[in-house]
């Protein structure tokens, strides 16, 4: 099979085996049998659909190359287009999407060529290795993995897309017509797809993985992309439309169906006994911080492995520390992206009563920080930096302005040897704060881009309990759901919920799943993010007292600015298949109102 010894050629490039295998053939000349009868050369064909496959970062390949998932500004871009933060630096075509510019031509969160790309190996693999003649039980286990990354490209497309076309052979050059020009499928029928497959091979992959397999799936990963997947489609189901025949949304009788499998699914990784809640250090603080820090932990169920080794010179680091971390990180600038005052006022006190301020008696008086944020789910510390958070053995410093003592406000300079602006004004238009999630603050500055190390968390404990949760509540079972919730929140160091309801769920998923790439998607299946994101946000501005000390607050409203407002439409409930698409496929219906 020709198109297979070409992808396996310019694999090559990229890897190498243990035992020699490319000083005993010649590049040029390496069989298609050769590549299916030795394990070494499989294992290496499929480490590249690995690194073809976005199930290993965070979801957001915005302009759909490989690399740019790891090591651009689209690595946290899915962050940026919802409510949980604004765009402080980087602009990218993109990013406009926020403001409800996007159009039949595309251009946000793309899944499609590269995945079909990956798809199509993944097909060869799954039709090949079956056959090859190599021992059963690995023939068994790396046929399930290829299954598993070839349904999470289908659930990544179908979340985006709805209905796109099921491929699941290899289509030839000579095929007819319609194999090549494919119909899109159902939504429904993508979504039931990634959920059989993950039936069929849940029991082929290991119950764990030892140190050398960590980063490959296991069966509990297959059933955390079911039970993710089937919350997804019972969500669409309930609070979605269908049209286009199917095409998009999944008629409302269905819900139950799929949330009683997420439930399922979810119950069977918490019996298992395999995962826990990360719960090391009394400090609850430390305690959240470390669950993003330290590898391996147990509650990660699927994780991207990370090295600091700068991708642009070819080596498995990545760009988070580089674009979150204060600055003078990323050419002095950092902190790309600024949470909003709204998201920080999300993150309750620890005995549950709620995190928002009053907006109007902040702006009374003088302040300090421990008195702005006293008491605070420890959560929000570990997830949001902002005015004289500890960082690498100083504080971080976002004050603009400084009272003299005749109460005017200098905005230059500085007065009496102390600068008018903190380190982090270099934007007069940032938020007042940032994201501290999965930052490794033993990190120096960083001017090379992708060279952090920690390890992404695709699947973790945490959000399985959630996912029982929310399936949970809406199956009626109201006492599990509410049980699952207050494991989240006792880790947390937060007071329990004594009852429990959709929007305590939903709250709840907000904050603890903070800037981790689920809030888009969450929103979407809700149906919720016209409403709930298509508004003005606020950030928070800290004017330094030279007496005292303390700050004078301001609330800075529309933050993103003034000339345009943050918008999301019902058509954006599904990206476009865009013109270039249909255009090449005609028979690719598009998306509803492109």
């Amino acid at each position: 099979m020709r198109s297979t010894i070409i992808f396996f050629i310019s694999i090559l490039i990229f890897t190498s085996c243990k035992r020699g295998v490319l000083d005993k053939v010649p590049l040029n000349i390496i069989s298609d049998n050769t590549v299916w009868s030795d394990p070494a050369l499989v294992d290496a064909y499929l480490t590249q659909v690995y690194a073809q496959t976005y199930v290993l970062t965070n979801e957001t390949p915005g302009n759909g190359t490989w690399v740019d998932g790891d090591n651009s500004e689209e690595a946290v871009l899915v962050n940026e287009v919802t409510d949980e933060c604004k765009l402080n630096w980087w602009v990218v075509a993109a990013y406009n999407c926020k403001f409800g510019n996007l159009t039949i031509a595309g251009g946000l969160l793309e899944w499609w060529e590269n995945s079909y790309t990956a798809i199509r190996a993944l097909n060869i693999f799954i039709q090949r290795v079956p056959l090859a003649p190599v021992d059963d039980a690995f023939r068994k286990e790396r046929t399930a993995e290829a299954r598993f990354l070839r349904a999470f490209n289908y659930f990544s497309m179908v979340k985006r897309y709805g209905g796109v076309p099921l491929i699941t052979q290899a289509q030839a050059i000579d095929a007819p017509k319609d194999s090549l020009y494919p119909k899109r499928n159902t939504e429904k029928e993508v979504y039931d797809f990634v959920l059989s497959e993950m039936d069929a091979i849940a029991n082929d992959l290991p119950e764990t993985n030892t140190a050398a397999d960590y980063g490959r799936p296991t069966k509990y990963t297959a059933l955390a992309l079911k039970c993710r997947a089937a919350l997804y489609a019972g969500s669409i189901a309930q609070f979605g439309t269908v049209k286009l025949d199917g095409l998009v949304g999944i008629d409302g009788s269905a819900s139950s169906a799929y949330y009683q499998l997420a439930y399922d699914a979810a119950a069977t990784i918490m019996n298992s006994g395999n995962y826990t809640l990360y719960n090391k250090s009394a400090d609850k603080v430390q305690n959240f911080r470390n669950l993003f820090l330290e590898k391996n932990n147990s509650e990660v169920i699927f994780a991207k492995r990370y090295a600091p080794t700068d991708a642009a010179a070819g080596g498995n680091g990545w760009i988070y520390d580089f674009l979150e971390a204060p600055s003078p990180n990323a050419w002095g600038a950092g902190n790309q992206d600024g949470p909003y005052l709204e998201m920080a006022e999300e993150f309750e006190h620890v005995d549950g009563t709620p995190g928002k301020l009053d907006r109007d008696a902040i702006q009374q008086g003088l302040w300090t920080t421990d008195q702005l944020w006293a008491n605070k789910d420890p959560r929000f510390y570990a997830t949001i930096y902002t005015q004289n958070t500890a960082w690498q053995g100083g504080v971080i410093d976002f004050h603009y302005g400084i009272i003299k003592s005749d109460g005017t406000v200098q905005l230059d300079g500085s007065y009496n040897g102390v600068l008018a602006k903190g380190s982090q004004t270099w934007s007069v238009g940032g938020s007042g704060f940032g994201v501290m999630k999965y930052l490794d603050e033993t990190k120096p500055p960083l001017q090379a881009t992708g060279t952090s190390g920690t390890d992404w968390q695709v699947f973790r404990y945490g959000e399985v309990l959630l996912n029982y949760a929310e399936a949970a509540f809406e199956l009626g079972r109201t006492a599990d759901a509410l049980g699952a919730v207050n494991q989240i929140r006792a880790r947390a160091g937060v007071a329990a919920l004594t009852g429990i309801d959709r929007d305590k769920i939903r709250h709840e998923r907000k904050v603890e799943l903070a800037f981790e790439g689920h809030r888009y998607w969450d929103e979407r299946r809700w149906r919720a993010a016209v409403t709930d994101f298509s508004k003005d946000f606020s950030g928070l501005r800290y004017i330094q007292d030279f007496a005292t000390g303390k700050y004078q607050l301001q609330v800075i409203n529309q933050v993103d600015g003034t000339v345009s407002k943050p918008a999301f439409y019902d058509r954006n409930y599904y990206l476009p298949i865009t013109i270039a698409r249909t255009g090449n496929n005609p028979n690719l219906a598009e998306n509803p109102d492109y």
